[in-house]
């Protein structure tokens, strides 16, 4: 069949800014005309002169709204001689897949439908996210190239006849504009499973979950909270590893995650934390919307904070084969997290992975023999334990949020603030540094400012306030905070017992309760 390209006159939008979680709205407000034709449009024309005969993955966390949007993306990519499109069945790939296909294809980029750990609906939050040709997130000037163009945008491109069945895996061939164009749907699992296996030593796992002789089975159980992850933990745990199928929950992707918020802390996965305090299970683990979040548990819900399980998983690394071959080149991590891993990732994909880190905590558990929680005892004897803990002040009014914003950075830069003493009780902690927190990447020189309100204390402890442009509607203001204790008989006390006197002299600092009205955090 022959098809045309046409020219659709638009009116631009303002408001079309993504940061590197990509674009974050109400689904309401992409429903808007011609909301997410435009900003489809001005992410391919980043490509440039690359544009035309370009190669580009597509998929999604498969929330509502993903599948009118991949059916746009092909429509318009066809329009503007993209030549091949890998689309995930159904529209679904995770964001680590999303980056492992890009990776293993070598593809221009891929777009991703999703809006990570907010809630899905036709009345809560969707999102569009690009990744570049190394697989990892678009950075700071693409994205604000991707804006600019946002802003002066004045037609789209699109071939309105084209129709694609993407729920059937296969190639799809077209003639576009006298050029071909190739929608190939592929297995959403596959490739990432065969990159797992070639990365884990996936015999050792299996026989850690059935156990045998003296073992007794290892009994995990995974709450992919009806998010993108369910596919892959059905392939991977169940019919990989010989997981029971009741050790795997809310494994089908859902529009609207069947109500759940799938957001994997304490908080909204409190499903799982009720049924590993039961002490059934070994190891308990969550995901978010799109698969790169996780939270995992041990025993009688022990709790691993993500910057302690990023430590414990970088000592470690020898137990997987794929650092064996590779060695490892280095651990990265957010700025406002913890330095657990600081005192000790991988390079797999260009982001971050859930299911790779409950691999990698199986892999260290079947080489040492040792629970979850043994296994973080023992690191924190070693290396001493990095307190940390983060509240978030969701969905707040904007105004005060920039304001608390601005006057922590007018406190922190002063000339006065370093040596500044803060006491709380009986602790008083004096101020080494403070700063908006500015990243120059090592490699292309890009420069990220305004990363975050940091201030450091002479013990090493550590609070940031970063206000977040990931949610979709009102401001979220986050705050962190990190003390190191290498006093081994602290190691099991509370974190919030101990972390206290921290958090009260960032809540009075910043007086977050006085300017957002709100006594305690959402979660």
């Amino acid at each position: 069949m022959l098809l045309k390209g046409i020219k659709v006159s638009t009116k631009a939008y303002g408001d079309q800014k993504p940061g590197t979680s990509g674009l974050r709205k109400a689904v309401k407000v992409f429903q808007q005309k011609n909301y997410t034709e435009n900003f489809i449009q001005s992410t391919l024309d980043i490509l440039g002169d690359k544009l035309k005969g370009s190669e580009i993955v597509v998929g999604g966390d498969g929330r509502y709204y993903c599948k009118d949007a991949v059916d746009l993306i092909i429509k318009i990519s066809a329009a503007n001689g993209v030549s091949k499109l890998l689309v995930g069945q159904n529209g679904i790939l995770s964001t680590p897949a999303v980056s492992a296909l890009i990776r293993k294809h070598g593809t221009n980029g891929g777009i991703i439908l999703t809006a990570s750990h907010n809630p899905g609906g036709p009345n809560k939050d969707f999102g569009i996210k690009f990744n570049i040709s190394n697989g990892g997130p678009a950075p700071d000037n693409v994205t604000n190239q991707i804006f600019d163009l946002s802003k002066n945008i004045k037609e789209y491109s699109i071939v309105p006849d084209l129709k694609v069945d993407f729920s059937k895996i296969g190639k799809q061939m077209f003639t576009v504009d006298g050029n071909p164009f190739t929608v190939e749907v592929i297995d959403s699992v596959e490739d990432y499973l065969q990159l797992m296996k070639e990365i884990f030593d996936f015999p050792s796992i299996k026989n850690l979950l059935k156990g045998g002789g003296a073992k007794k089975p290892f009994k995990i159980l995974i709450n992919s909270l009806n998010g993108v992850t369910g596919p892959y933990v059905r392939r991977i745990f169940i019919d990989e590893l010989g997981a029971p199928v009741d050790n795997t929950v809310n494994t089908v992707p859902l529009e609207d995650f069947g109500g759940l918020h799938p957001d994997p802390n304490l908080t909204y996965a409190a499903e799982l934390v009720e049924a590993l305090k039961v002490g059934d299970y070994d190891l308990g683990a969550a995901f978010d919307g799109d698969g790169d979040r996780n939270m995992i548990l041990g025993r009688k819900a022990f709790f691993v904070t993500p910057s302690d399980s990023l430590a414990v998983l970088a000592a470690n690394l020898d137990t997987i084969p794929y650092f064996q071959r590779t060695g490892v080149k280095g651990f990265a991590r957010s700025m406002p997290t913890a330095a657990a891993v600081d005192r000790t990732g991988s390079d797999h994909i260009r982001e971050k992975d859930g299911i790779w880190a409950v691999l990698a905590w199986l892999s260290v558990i079947a080489k040492l023999g040792k629970s979850v929680e043994e296994t973080l005892l023992d690191h924190w004897a070693t290396y001493g334990r990095n307190f940390f803990t983060r509240y978030d002040y969701e969905d707040c009014e904007a105004e005060p949020c920039n304001k608390i914003m601005s006057q922590l950075e007018t406190l922190v830069t002063s000339s006065n603030f370093v040596g500044k003493k803060f006491s709380y009780q009986n602790e008083t902690y004096i101020v080494k540094s403070g700063s908006n927190f500015l990243y120059k990447d090592p490699i292309d020189g890009c420069v990220a400012t305004k990363q975050g309100i940091r201030v450091c204390f002479e013990d090493g402890s550590c609070i940031v306030f970063r206000l977040s442009g990931t949610g979709s509607s009102g401001a979220t203001v986050r705050l962190y905070v990190d003390s190191y204790e290498a006093d081994q008989s602290k190691h099991s006390a509370d974190a919030q017992v101990i972390l206290k006197p921290l958090v009260e002299i960032a809540l009075e600092m910043s007086r977050l309760r006085e300017s957002t009205g709100r006594q305690d955090p959402t979660k």
